[in-house]
């Protein structure tokens, strides 16, 4: 009899998964990155790489996770016991991420409640950064707490915590069928409303017109697969987690291919959305939509704001949903993210959901309010660039090398997945994983290593510029090697034994 907690439903699985991949870069990064990197010819790339890393390492994942019923440490061990460190890695790259994605998050709550009375005034950078950030004058300084960002902060984590606490069916699959529905919903009012704007069809040109000069760089390749890469939630647990807590008899291939597809669709909704405003705010300046296009904090804070300043009609609802919107998408990613910890920890050592949730989600809250001081912002940038880079996409490079070359899973994950889904794998999803996905992340990361041993920094929030190098340096590899060494450290402690049920339970699965 199964004793791992399970999903009640497989849209509920769909839902959560999609949720989970859906998230803020989906809105304010991937337009930029698609119209930086040849507009509507970047769809091409950006296809292929959803075919051969994407969908490919979903699957994966999601395999691993059905067949070896565990957390990313579990799984990891009982596929063989040297790598269990690579599944605690994972963990605690997703708790670094878990940390101060939350402030974002707290930041769009804030600002959907500032979109009714456009609090944020004319000069939107200066209120973002001055007027509530009260950000400091140099990076590395803490400062006092910002009360405007705490409040909300705490009010993210108490929501989040409080669905993980009532579990996978009741808490988590149940929050995702309100939220992920309303996401959509409210996205598709901005995307309607968006293009019926004058300049509009300006802004939409600008994203679409294909500049197929730019296919043969093989940056934008890089950047179409850095796209899928960070946009799908792979490489970190998150999936791994989600998939152990499927019932025995799953498609495993159709849901991958649902929830890939499910991302992407909305990233190409968000790009609808997002350059049709940028169309029509281009137009109001009387300057080409080039002039206008920003990502990240930027595009979200600065540039949607000056936006709904001059907004016609019904502006501050607009802000709302917008800010809303972000608020959702960011609730189902944070949930997913710190559901990698908590499973974990359960495992690890046999304590309940709830001590789990009260010590790793209480501890990530607290190191949150790191981000929630007059320095947070700083902060926020060192560990963003580090965690991501050299966490996320150096753990995908390991997980791929490791399954597919150095452990030989490869063809026993596929026969597993082909047991029990509709959608046969064969050479395709071996050729991906063997060597088309671990020759590109291998590429992108000789690229971030020379750019960092030339001090090149640079990333979607746009803020390095006048960071000391030390600051960045010793503050982000920091956290990049730590998430590495307590991995290390939890893998060589000692687990407190499964229950002979347990065991036996998994034995007969794996049969």
């Amino acid at each position: 009899m199964e004793t791992r907690s399970q999903w009640g439903t497989r849209a509920g699985f769909i839902l959560a998964a999609v949720g989970s991949a859906v998230g803020l870069g989906n809105i304010w990064r991937f337009p930029a990155v698609a119209y930086e990197n040849g507009g509507g010819a970047f769809l091409i790339p950006y296809l292929f790489a959803l075919l051969t890393a994407g969908i490919p390492i979903l699957i994966l994942e999601f395999t691993m996770g059905h067949k070896y019923r565990g957390s990313a440490p579990l799984t990891f061990r009982r596929m063989n016991k040297k790598t269990e460190f690579i599944g605690w890695w994972a963990v605690l790259v997703a708790f670094v991420i878990s940390t101060y994605y939350s402030v974002i998050i707290a930041w769009a709550m804030s600002y959907s409640v500032f979109s009714f009375n456009l609090n944020w005034g004319e000069d939107t950078g200066g209120f973002l950064f001055g007027d509530y950030l009260k950000l400091a004058e140099n990076p590395g300084e803490v400062g006092s707490f910002v009360p405007g960002v705490l409040i909300p902060l705490i009010l993210v984590w108490v929501i989040v915590l409080g669905i993980l606490f009532k579990g996978v069916k009741k808490g988590i699959e149940i929050a995702n069928r309100i939220f992920i529905p309303a996401l959509v919903v409210i996205f598709l009012i901005i995307v309607i409303r968006a293009i019926t704007l004058p300049g509009a069809m300006d802004g939409l040109e600008a994203f679409f017109t294909p500049d197929f000069s730019k296919i043969l760089n093989p940056d934008v390749w890089v950047a179409a697969y850095g796209q899928i890469f960070f946009s799908l939630s792979i490489a970190f647990a998150i999936m791994i987690t989600y998939s152990s807590y499927l019932p025995k008899k799953s498609d495993i291939t159709n849901n991958a291919f649902i929830t890939g597809f499910g991302n992407s669709s909305f990233e190409i909704l968000a790009g609808i959305g997002v350059f049709g405003i940028l169309g029509y705010m281009a137009g109001q300046l009387g300057e080409p939509v080039s002039e206008v296009v920003d990502a990240g904090v930027g595009l979200a804070f600065v540039v949607f704001p000056e936006i709904i300043n001059q907004f016609p009609g019904l502006n501050a609802l607009f802000g709302f949903l917008f800010f809303a919107s972000l608020v959702l998408a960011g609730l189902t990613s944070l949930m997913s993210i710190t559901e990698t910890y908590v499973a974990g920890l359960m495992d690890k050592f046999k304590i309940s959901r709830g001590k789990a949730v009260f010590f790793g989600g209480g501890v990530a809250a607290l190191i949150s309010l790191l981000f929630a001081t007059q320095g947070g912002l700083y902060f926020l940038d060192a560990a963003d660039y580090f965690i991501n880079q050299f966490g996320v996409a150096l753990l995908g490079l390991v997980e791929v090398v490791l399954i597919a070359w150095i452990l030989r899973e490869v063809k026993n994950l596929k026969d597993h997945a082909n047991e029990i889904s509709d959608i046969k794998l064969g050479a395709w999803w071996t050729v991906s994983l063997s060597l088309i996905t671990p020759v590109v992340l291998g590429y992108m990361m000789y690229g971030l290593l020379k750019q960092n041993i030339m001090k090149e920094f640079d990333n979607a929030t746009g803020n390095y510029e006048g960071y000391p190098d030390a600051f960045i340096l010793w503050g982000g590899w920091a956290v990049a090697i730590g998430a590495l060494v307590i991995g290390v450290v939890l893998a060589i402690t000692k687990w407190k034994k499964p229950s002979v049920e347990d065991e036996e339970t998994y034995k007969k699965e794996a049969q």
